[in-house]
């Protein structure tokens, strides 16, 4: 079983310790690294390069939203799950916007924290719909990231593939709605990230509003 290695970053040592041990309860979840700041974050996701990096968004030095930032920049394949105890939108926006895939709160059952570590790293996001929808329509308010012949980058499966994916469906839903396997549709998503070059749905969808690709109709508000 190949496990999912995941970097911590938390100034909070009881924190860390506790998170430690809920996902390492997991045989497929192991921690490889831990920060107390934003910067040792970013030093330690280029150094071990983590499949997952959980942050908070409130640490000393550097917060989580510059961590995010610097993080897709130096180790783009590594994706961020945001777990912290603020829910202001500005937040989820910024972070959102920095290339997390997901955002969740520390009220959260362990349950759903582990499934939140495996669901970013499928390159899924994690984030309710009807607040991704609130987020994503100030994204399409920005300037505009349409490109000559970007309509020739994503074939019209990909494209496909791309607007479910905007609607909340995981990859099994994804691969019903088009008869194909889970795996091909694993393999359309990879080859949509590798395009794009982004490392999440999130970020992903993001993309597709700026350029057009997406409207704001093809995302659920629940």
């Amino acid at each position: 079983m190949k496990q999912i290695r995941i970097l911590l970053a938390d100034d909070h040592v009881v924190v860390r310790e506790g998170t430690r041990q809920i996902l390492e309860r997991e045989a497929d979840l192991c921690v490889v690294a831990e920060a107390g700041d934003g910067r040792e974050a970013v030093m330690l996701a280029t150094q071990e390069r983590p499949d997952v990096a959980v942050l908070d968004v409130s640490m000393p030095v550097m917060n989580g939203i510059e961590a995010t930032k610097e993080i897709k920049a130096s180790a783009p394949q590594t994706a961020v799950l945001v777990f912290t105890a603020y829910d202001y939108d500005e937040y989820v926006f910024a972070i959102l916007e920095a290339g997390a895939a997901g955002y969740l709160l520390k009220n959260a059952r362990s349950s759903d924290l582990i499934n939140a570590v495996r669901r970013v790293y499928a390159g899924e996001s994690v984030l309710h719909p009807a607040i991704a929808k609130k987020v994503l329509s100030r994204v399409i308010q920005g300037p505009s990231d349409v490109r000559i012949n970007d309509a020739d980058v994503l074939t019209e499966r990909e494209l496909e593939v791309l607007r479910l994916a905007a609607q909340g469906l995981g990859n099994r839903e994804i691969a019903d709605r088009l008869y194909v396997s889970p795996r091909t549709v694993q393999s359309h998503l990879a080859n949509i990230f590798g395009k794009l070059q982004v490392g999440s749905r999130t970020e992903a969808v993001m993309v597709g509003l700026r350029r057009g690709w997406l409207h704001l109709e093809d995302i659920p508000e629940e």
